[in-house]
């Protein structure tokens, strides 16, 4: 209970201070600086709607690689994998998670971008026909490289977390699909699946929230534009990788209340995200059956 206080006053407080020094932009800004389009600190226009956007556009291609790959991932690992190979696999998985961030950023730059930008890019324009997410030349560096690394990097706790949730249903309920003529991947997708979706999608906000705040390796992949990308393969900019670009170079009051603003509204669109995650969760396990029960 009183860890539980604390966390709370703590959040409380960072939140506080950064509403403090980004009243400034706030006050004179007003709601403009959440809807603008341009973001000028010589002619003082800000406007934070291309880094809230290159966010939401960032998380979703790496939540749509990272989703279905990790509960794969999770599934083999729990019923699939030889008893002999499962212990150092998820040792493997659970190592993906250290890797610091600098890191993918250096193996995206110098390994993934080529073959994104000769491969990957020229694949996608082909298939869909310059379909408008994927047209414009193949640069490499951009938003779908972004969210390549991104996925990359929450895959693991996706794995990891959907793996031990899925370890948690009780045996029986699998064992009682197969003595019914299901399949294992039937009795997995059909019966354990089902079971842990309450688990599986607090793994996935944990990957959301990984994705939303990552700084550098975005920093390092996105191509750092100012503007709205018309397309995946444009470059681009997150809320976070605009503060890390910009701060140590933001002398004007204005600039640099700016960017703490942006830090706000990031911190303020990840908290609406875990908490209508937690709604859903609270909604799903009303209406789901003890797992001991069933």
């Amino acid at each position: 209970m009183l860890g539980a206080l604390l966390f709370g006053v703590l959040v409380l407080a960072i939140l506080v201070v950064l509403v403090i020094q980004a009243s400034q932009a706030f006050g004179h800004f007003g709601l403009g600086f959440l809807v603008g389009t341009e973001w000028n600190p010589l002619r003082l226009e800000y406007g934070a709607l291309p880094f809230i956007i290159g966010t939401l556009i960032t998380t979703a291609v790496a939540l749509t690689l990272a989703v279905p790959i990790g509960l794969g991932v999770a599934s083999f690992l729990a019923f699939f994998a030889p008893t002999w190979t499962r212990g150092a696999l998820s040792v493997l998985v659970e190592s993906l998670a250290a890797i610091p961030s600098v890191v993918f950023g250096l193996w995206g730059l110098l390994a993934v971008a080529p073959w994104v930008r000769t491969v990957l890019e020229p694949q996608l324009q082909h298939v869909t026909h310059g379909f408008f997410l994927f047209s414009g030349p193949a640069l490499g560096i951009g938003v779908l490289l972004a969210g390549l690394i991104l996925a990359a990097m929450v895959l693991p706790t996706i794995a990891a977390v959907s793996r031990d949730v899925l370890m948690a249903v009780p045996k029986e309920q699998r064992e009682a699909a197969l003595a019914l003529g299901a399949t294992p991947w039937q009795a997995a997708r059909r019966v354990v699946i089902p079971g842990a979706r309450v688990g599986i999608l607090g793994a996935v906000t944990l990957g959301i929230g990984r994705a939303m705040g990552e700084t550098i390796a975005v920093t390092m992949l996105i191509g750092n534009s100012l503007s709205i990308p018309n397309s995946l393969f444009q470059p681009g900019n997150t809320i976070a990788s605009v503060i890390a670009n910009q701060f140590t170079e933001a002398t004007e009051k204005y600039h640099l209340s700016a960017l703490i603003a942006l830090a706000v509204v990031l911190l303020v669109v990840t908290a609406l995200v875990n908490g209508g995650a937690r709604v859903l969760v609270a909604r799903l396990g009303a209406g789901q059956p003890s797992l001991v029960t069933r």
